[in-house]
């Protein structure tokens, strides 16, 4: 059973924001505000002995975000399945701790001493880096490995039909601090849209938008995100295309594309939705080597990495199947645990790829099916063929 907790209240919006320093707007009050990061003095991590040695504290998003869905799958999977003590004690139980998706839980990893990976977008950990927000954080997080895409979702009203159309409009981007608050401000201040911006989370901002009281509102999250299936076309709210400029967000950004098996309930059928995305990754704090937190971080590593095959069924959400483990992260160094599992591991994707060889000549006249029920054909082949 996996627990949700609310990271510490000590914390609060306040230290977040003026990590987040923002300049003032340069014309009017409806202009959106520019995220420029200044240094702050380097946040100390809580060193006190955990209540539950055998925890490992997982900082994620919003409930209602897919980063949320992938906390949730690693909890659930990965306490099933253990031996337990004499007790019922398990040795490792994974706990999602709610944050925002962005700069909260890149501060709770940094801070809390019950917090000891996160879900967070790449681009927004190495801005925090680059400007030392938090001081010089090279060295107190690693990445155990990326993840998925996160794609930006901009709901908006019927009158809404295009970006531009959102100039001098309320527009919320997510709640302070959040990837959507960062980085949907400076999407729309390198494309040159002047908004006025708000910052609720997911529900009060739907609400807003049928109410009229926002003309759109932005979204960051792996899709499909499953809060989204409250939205319908019968709402008048339509997702809005992002278009990916090349000379404005190539740098940064990646060009992707919502289509109806994404969202039945909002884009039409053959209908697709063009958008922007940025990478996430799972990053941990770097606990000194030998202390009771490096191991058990090790052992969470150790068990991630070998039942991984398992994240990628029905089940789970299908972005799992984006994921490489083996992917390198530049800038970062990898979490040692992780990268001595992979070292070890060193000829399994060569082996796989094999195995998937040997399973697509036993269908030499099939047409090419869609990739996620290929993938799925060819688990169930390897569940009957393990030697092979």
């Amino acid at each position: 059973m996996f627990i949700a907790l609310i990271a510490a209240a000590w914390l609060g919006g306040g230290q977040v924001q003026e990590a987040l320093a923002q300049t003032q707007p340069s014309a009017s009050p409806g202009e959106s505000r520019k995220a420029s990061p200044r240094k702050e003095s380097a946040p100390r991590k809580e060193t006190r002995r955990s209540a539950d040695p055998f925890t490992v504290g997982f900082v994620t998003g919003t409930p209602q975000c897919t980063e949320f869905a992938i906390a949730r799958d690693i909890a659930t999977t990965l306490a099933s399945g253990q031996e337990t003590g004499p007790h019922g004690e398990v040795a490792l139980r994974v706990v999602p701790i709610v944050g925002n998706g962005g700069v909260r839980g890149v501060l709770d990893v940094l801070t809390l001493a019950g917090a000891d990976v996160a879900i967070a977008p790449v681009i927004l950990v190495d801005r925090l880096r680059d400007a030392k927000t938090f001081g010089d954080i090279s060295d107190k997080l690693a990445y155990i490995a990326p993840l998925h895409v996160e794609e930006f979702h901009l709901l908006a009203r019927p009158e809404i039909a295009r970006l531009t159309d959102l100039a001098g409009k309320r527009v919320n981007l997510g709640e302070d601090g959040s990837a959507g608050a960062v980085l949907g401000r400076e999407v729309l201040n390198r494309l040159g849209i002047k908004i006025s911006e708000s910052n609720l989370g997911p529900e009060a901002a739907l609400d807003g938008l049928r109410k009229g009281d926002l003309s759109a509102a932005l979204l960051v999250s792996g899709k499909p995100v499953s809060f989204l299936t409250q939205v319908s076309q019968l709402d008048g709210i339509h997702l809005l295309p992002i278009p990916y400029f090349k000379e404005l967000l190539q740098q940064d950004y990646l060009p992707s594309t919502l289509r109806h098996q994404d969202y039945p309930n909002i884009i039409a059928a053959e209908a697709s939705v063009d958008t922007i995305a940025i990478k996430s990754a799972l990053f941990a704090y770097n606990w000194p080597i030998g202390s009771e937190r490096y191991r058990l971080l090790e052992l969470f590593v150790q068990t991630l990495f070998t039942r991984f095959p398992e994240f990628l069924g029905d089940v789970h959400h299908p972005k799992w199947r984006e994921v490489n483990l083996a992917a390198l992260l530049p800038g970062w160094r990898r979490f040692r645990p992780a990268e001595r599992w992979l070292q070890q591991q060193s000829g399994g994707e060569a082996a796989l790829r094999k195995a998937f060889g040997r399973f697509l000549e036993g269908k030499p006249t099939a047409k090419p099916p869609d990739r996620e029920e290929l993938f799925q054909d060819f688990l169930r082949w390897r569940e009957r063929n393990p030697a092979k």
